[in-house]
């Protein structure tokens, strides 16, 4: 019994041993395999000694040559820089993107020019905006400060059309980015596309396009209002009468290939869907940025400007087609009256606030610089930030399903049929260092209301303060507050709008 009990554990004794060794010598062949491995990994390649070590590493010379290939393609760009160093010089200037770095291509008409001239003039900066406006035709125009260039678009002869119910203009409007790539101005990072009937806030498009990389490949815009409109032509496409922007390495590229491309889309309708095909070549997609408005509806903004997305105003388009922003103006005076407001503080131009006057029951949104509605009775935040239907979707119809977002009834019941303030005058208080603007009530028919709460029918007019907020966009998007201040005239509403405070919510 206790030989064998011995045997056994000299057994286990000579087990144990042996797997110790097993382990040791595992250990030490591992390290110097990994030692080999790590040396082949860190040689040094341009050391002649050390080259036939890399035999082995590079079995696959195919793939190298690949590699070089676009190495030595992408160097022949010198705009293009995918993979570049962080702490590069360059990145300093990545988001300084200024006005003068911007041109503007304005495809325009002939037929309507003297009447489409008077929209641009409204938002053209005389020595401070660069661009070309591209006719079909050479008209007898003066030259005029307040006017960009005037040049005549290229022979589009050579090019096929067959879309048999479009025009061929469609063509020379889509080349437009080319033509302004070819007029060779210097110090060039953004083309901004846009039509004659196109108004753009000259400060928004400088603060969007500031927060892409002008050297990479952006193709910035965004999709018409119009759900059929967007099945029809793509919502991958930058609609261009609300603008869209095309970073310099961009337009190059698409330069290069355009009249190649085109000649393959001749079945293609506009302008901006072959400009979208091109880019689906070049397999750049679109970049969303929401505040250029394409605006294919009819009727009345009011709607879809009191609710604006908490983004940049960047631009409105179709003026001919919808009513006038203000009542008791033509268009262009209409424009005239909100740059009033714009020269103040562009970068809060229509966006949106809410508040509820708590001892009235009263449900109140700002339109900041256009306009303030009062309506009876509590109505939630997530309801007011829906655009109103005051318009029609571009079949003339009061479709709710037409739209490529989410609206609402301009009212539920006949006591909640808003009361509109619209802006009468705007300026700038050195003293209290903001804006003071006043908003007169726009009488208009209303329902009779039956239920027993003050009217906003009383108020004569609203005053809203506010601080210009220049730097807003640069911090998350967030929409402002407002608060009704105290008022000693019945008559007379007083409300304060601004970054809201922490804690502050839009609640009643």
């Amino acid at each position: 019994m206790n030989s064998s009990t011995h045997r056994q554990d000299y057994s286990f004794t000579v087990l144990q041993k042996l797997i110790v060794c097993m382990i040791i010598t595992i250990s030490i062949f591992f390290f110097f395999y990994s030692s080999s491995n790590y040396h082949l990994l860190h040689i040094d390649v341009d050391d002649p000694e050390c080259a036939p070590s890399l035999t082995n590493l590079r079995a696959h010379q195919s793939i190298d040559s690949i590699l070089a290939s676009a190495d030595s393609n992408a160097t022949s760009y010198p705009h293009q820089h995918h993979h570049r160093d962080a702490s590069s010089s360059e990145t300093s200037q990545r988001f300084d993107t200024q006005l003068k770095h911007i041109v503007f291509g304005i495809a325009a008409s002939s037929e309507l020019w003297d009447k489409r001239e008077e929209y641009i003039k409204l938002w053209w900066w005389p020595n401070e905006t660069r661009g070309v406006v591209w006719l079909d035709k050479r008209l007898s125009t003066s030259e005029n400060e307040s006017l960009p260039e005037i040049r005549v678009s290229s022979d589009i002869s050579r090019f096929s059309y067959t879309f048999r119910r479009g025009r061929r203009s469609a063509i020379r409007i889509s080349r437009v980015v080319s033509e302004m790539l070819r007029v060779g101005m210097e110090d060039v990072r953004w083309f901004v596309m846009g039509d004659d009937d196109t108004f753009f806030v000259v400060e928004n498009v400088v603060r969007v396009l500031s927060k892409y990389d002008h050297r990479d490949l952006y193709y910035i815009g965004s999709s018409s209002e119009s759900h059929v409109q967007n099945i029809l032509f793509s919502y991958s496409m930058a609609y261009g009468g609300g603008g869209f922007a095309i970073s310099y390495p961009l337009a190059k590229e698409l330069e290069k290939m355009q009249d190649r491309c085109i000649q393959r889309y001749p079945g293609l309708y506009g302008s901006d869907d072959r400009i979208q095909a091109c880019m689906a070549e070049l397999g750049v997609p679109l970049t969303r940025e929401p505040g250029f408005h394409q605006y294919d509806v009819y009727g009345n903004l009011l709607g879809l400007l009191a609710a604006h997305p908490v983004t940049p105003l960047v631009s409105m388009h179709h003026l001919d087609v919808v009513e006038p922003l203000f009542p008791h103006k033509s268009r262009v005076q209409a424009l005239q009256h909100l740059l009033k407001s714009i020269k103040l503080d562009s970068a809060s131009i229509m966006q949106q606030s809410i508040c509820y006057d708590k001892s009235r029951n009263w449900s109140i949104t700002v339109s900041w610089g256009y306009m303030v509605q009062v309506t009876r009775g509590v109505i939630s935040p997530r309801e007011l930030e829906m655009p109103a239907r005051t318009f029609l979707n571009w079949n003339r119809k009061a479709d709710y399903t037409g739209y490529s977002f989410n609206t609402r009834p301009v009212s539920r019941h006949p006591c909640q049929v808003p009361f509109i303030f619209y802006m009468s005058s705007n300026q700038y208080d050195d003293t209290r260092m903001q804006t003071v603007g006043t908003y007169s009530h726009h009488r208009s028919h209303h329902p009779h209301c039956l239920w027993k709460m003050d009217s906003p029918a009383e108020i004569d007019s609203i005053v809203v303060l506010k601080r210009p907020d220049s730097l807003r966009w640069q911090k998350s998007p967030r929409r402002d507050c407002c608060r009704v201040l105290p008022s000693h005239n019945n008559s007379v509403m007083y409300l304060s709008v601004g970054n809201c405070l922490d804690g502050e919510i839009s609640e009643i």
